[in-house]
């Protein structure tokens, strides 16, 4: 996208309410709460799952990991679908889509049924992933942007965070059991069917906020694109002037084609494939193994179920530190050396936990110092994954690209990490039973790879504009 002037006072407007602000961008962030909610939830199942339908690790993977192919597909299409009906329809699809999975996963007749869910499910987290960023984007004033752009990623991992919690109370409830009856269900569907709260939540607050008003001037309701600039951008802006800002600036966008990213030696420009690099080796580090399998990973150490779901929980909230950590120091620090940052504590967190489960059970647990390190290393590694490659990733995505190649670029490399994601989701079920600590030690080695990655390939993008990537 070409740049343009901006019009007298939008670069500095201040809305008078600051507070409405805020809400409107905390609404559309609800998407990521579900985003995190609804990645994480399965991990209070997996077992239940296991022994309800009698079946082995490769297929409980496949179970697991199916709602990433629909991430992928609804990540691939959300855009295309906010564009023709708008951003807020786009919210209140994936709200319903939300609800409707959580109620038929929670009352699911079949595996293939249960299966069929998750990826519906998946499709609305794919949905999310997209909408809810492009929306606070488009509708924060610049002087929040930053700031009210940071609300998704701390709304995913609150819903991460709050699921582990939620799952802890039923399983309490429940008397400690997985499939223990609670509401006349086994106490996994319970966990999995909560989430209609949220979904419902999220899809009332899409009727509470107003539409992007970039959206509303591609479909030619000026009038309204000028109420809703003036509710988030104050009354002194030229509204007039800001309107044609965003037109023009729409007008000049060039929309880039996958061949557009076609070139050099390997089939993509190297530029892609550095992105692709990031997105691989954000997800081949193993994370998200300890969101969606951390339960069934420390009871197979011997580890009580109910302080299984504990010790996810308190995972999830070294996650929130660590991402709050990184929102503080991405902008002081540079990408790139927090990034090197957290590759040396994955690295040590993960070795030691390869360390501590090549250890022998006795009597069906961990020996007590190698249980420690384990639980220790655990929430070392998630605290210096959150610091960084969580949220450095992300930014470096936003901003490594050139211009006109940006969001095409950017595409492929997200689907690169759902892709990515779901390799590593539907192989550790199978890796852990053939080695539980040989699989943390692949993990430790593309920690370690990660360094010399970034080093040589990947270049700093603090406090450079748009224009000059690439």
């Amino acid at each position: 996208m070409t740049s343009t002037a901006q019009a007298p006072g939008a670069r500095e407007a201040h809305p008078e309410h600051l507070g409405h602000v805020i809400f409107i961008a905390a609404a559309a962030a609800m998407g990521g709460f579900l985003f995190g909610y609804d990645s994480a939830v399965i991990n209070g199942a997996v077992e239940a799952i296991r022994s309800k339908y009698d079946i082995g690790s490769a297929t409980l993977a496949q179970v697991i990991a199916i709602a990433l192919i629909g991430c992928a597909v609804g990540a691939a299409t959300a855009g295309r679908i906010a564009d023709r009906i708008g951003r807020i329809r786009c919210m209140q699809i994936a709200a319903v889509l939300f609800t409707a999975s959580a109620v038929g996963s929670a009352l699911p007749f079949a595996l293939w049924d249960l299966a069929f869910w998750r990826v519906i499910g998946g499709f609305a987290i794919g949905m999310a992933s997209v909408i809810g960023p492009a929306y606070i984007a488009e509708v924060a004033p610049a002087a929040y942007r930053g700031r009210l752009g940071s609300f998704q990623q701390a709304a995913i991992v609150i819903g991460i965070a709050i699921s582990q919690l939620v799952n802890w109370a039923i399983l309490n409830a429940a008397g400690g059991d997985q499939r223990g009856k609670l509401l006349g269900l086994e106490a996994w569907q319970v966990m999995l069917g909560v989430m209609v709260v949220p979904a419902v939540l999220y899809g009332l607050l899409s009727f509470a906020i107003p539409e992007s008003p970039r959206y509303l001037i591609e479909a030619g309701k000026d009038a309204r694109a000028r109420e809703v600039l003036e509710e988030v951008e104050g009354k002194e802006i030229d509204l007039d002037a800001r309107v044609e800002e965003i037109r023009l600036a729409m007008y000049r966008e060039e929309k880039p084609s996958f061949k557009d990213l076609l070139g050099g030696t390997f089939f993509f420009k190297p530029i892609v494939w550095v992105g692709i690099g990031l997105s691989v080796f954000q997800q081949f580090v193993g994370i998200n193994v300890a969101f969606y399998y951390s339960a069934t990973l420390w009871q197979s150490v011997g580890v009580d179920p109910t302080d299984s779901f504990l010790y996810s929980f308190t995972t999830s909230i070294i996650n929130i530190i660590g991402t709050v950590i990184a929102m503080i120091f991405v902008d002081r620090v540079g990408r790139k050396p927090l990034a090197i940052i957290g590759s040396v504590g994955m690295v040590i967190g993960l070795a030691l936990e390869a360390w501590a489960f090549s250890y022998d059970l006795v009597d069906g647990k961990l020996p007590a110092t190698q249980g420690w390190v384990a639980l220790i290393a655990a929430h070392v590694f998630v605290l210096f994954f959150a610091l960084s490659w969580g949220v450095v990733v992300w930014v470096f995505l936003g901003e490594m690209f050139p211009n006109r190649i940006r969001a095409a670029a950017l595409g492929v490399a997200a689907s690169a990490q759902w892709i990515a994601n779901w390799a590593i989701t539907a192989s550790f079920p199978s890796l852990a039973d053939w080695s539980l600590s040989g699989t943390y030690i692949i993990y430790t080695v593309f920690a370690a790879l990660s360094i010399p990655f970034v080093l040589k390939f990947v270049k700093e993008t603090k406090g450079k504009a748009l224009e000059e990537m690439g």
